[in-house]
């Protein structure tokens, strides 16, 4: 077996071996409780640990033996072999959007993989490595700047960090390939460096894709990720690992064409797992809520997120008239003349047993059982309030 075949065998293994790794990873994160981070004592939570370790030990083994533009875009087909698998083991349906991703996916794949010609495995001199790494980072720490000033526009701060993010994880497996090409004939410790500068693009990729998705959602930091890795990974392999396409610039040609399809089906593959979460997500908060509700006894209302309790469904409400409302749907009640109401309007009238003339200061306060009148009818209007006036004083404003 050629190394070519070699490193494509290797890498299709390890893509196999991450979709199980991941598959097993998010049964186990369902079936655990929400305060569990690592669940030591699950049997298949070990499991999938081992499985990612085999995935990322075939794939050094493949950047050993294959070109570095073929064996980090086959990498991506960890995203396709998990439909199928997810399906087989899981019981769990992709939609049609998934499909047509995986179909391009797999077709620009099969397509870059048809032109790589065969080359020999090359590694970097120490003057490379030292250009490659500050060109890396003065990338990154760029794109950091930018992603920084552009805070006011989290779309474009999430592109610009999740490209970053991409550019630390393509260059860490180009020092990955160097030091397993280095390694092919002996461990030798001058590699030490290398090592670190893939520790230290890892674990900067990692924080970068994290700080990519606040503010801006998943769908589209995660799809640049996913295309700006392997991308930046195969131009980095032609221009110092000289690797080559077959038919000269034609077949270089049809290689980005290739790649352009492939990266397309990644997009769709990337937004339509991430929908599906959300919406799976979605029903089972709902779920939870209609049960804490019912729990606790208050009715739960529909939503268009889900169920929701019945308290916090009264900011759901509109909110009540304002008063210029209410007083122009009272103004459009017919009003009457004043002359033909003056003469309807009831008023108090001093008490028959007073005498005329008496002192106010003499007057007595009125019995407790005939209380004054406070209301007034106006015919064919509403009942409004009218002054108080006690039984031995009249009062009339003109």
């Amino acid at each position: 077996m050629s190394a070519l075949a070699l490193s494509v065998l290797l890498s299709l293994v390890s893509a196999v071996a991450y979709a199980g790794g991941a598959i097993v990873q998010e049964q186990v994160a369902v079936s655990s409780a929400r305060s569990e981070y690592a669940p030591l004592r699950r049997p298949d939570w070990w499991a999938a640990v081992a499985l990612n370790g085999l995935g990322g030990l075939l794939h050094v083994v493949a950047l050993a033996y294959g070109p570095l533009s073929l064996v980090q875009p086959l990498g991506a087909l960890t995203i396709v072999f998990a439909l199928p698998m997810a399906a087989l083991f899981v019981g769990r349906r992709a939609g049609a959007t998934a499909w047509r991703g995986a179909i391009m996916a797999t077709v620009g794949l099969a397509g870059l993989l048809s032109l790589v010609g065969a080359s020999d495995a090359q590694s970097l001199d120490t003057a490379q490595r030292v250009a490659v790494a500050l060109a890396t980072a003065g990338a990154v720490v760029a794109l950091m700047i930018a992603g920084r000033a552009a805070h006011r526009h989290p779309a474009v701060r999430s592109m610009l960090l999740a490209t970053a993010s991409g550019i630390a994880f393509g260059m860490s497996s180009v020092f990955t390939k160097t030091v397993a090409v280095d390694w092919t004939g002996g461990v030798s410790g001058a590699d030490l460096p290398s090592l670190a500068v893939i520790g230290v693009l890892a674990t900067a990729g990692m924080l970068l894709s994290q700080a990519s998705y606040r503010g801006a959602g998943l769908a589209a930091p995660l799809a640049t990720l996913t295309v700006v890795n392997p991308v930046v990974a195969a131009v980095v392999g032609i221009t110092m690992f000289g690797e080559t396409f077959r038919y000269g610039t034609t077949g270089t040609a049809l290689a980005l064409s290739c790649g352009v399809v492939a990266a397309g089906g990644l997009i769709l593959l990337t937004t339509e797992r991430i929908a599906r979460t959300e919406r799976e997500s979605g029903a089972r908060e709902g779920a939870v809520t209609a049960a804490e509700s019912a729990a606790s006894g208050s009715p739960a209302v529909l939503a268009p997120g889900g169920s929701v309790p019945a308290v916090a469904a009264l900011a759901l409400l509109p909110e009540p008239a304002p008063a210029d409302g209410v007083a122009a749907a009272l103004g459009t009640v017919p009003r009457q003349p004043v002359a033909a109401l003056s003469d309807k309007v009831l008023v108090s009238s001093p008490a028959p047993d007073s005498p005329a003339g008496e002192p106010y200061e003499g007057l007595e306060a009125p019995t407790p059982d005939e209380p004054p009148l406070t209301y007034g009818p106006f015919y064919g209007g509403p009942f409004v309030p009218l002054p108080v006036l006690d039984g031995r004083r009249v009062r009339i404003r003109s």
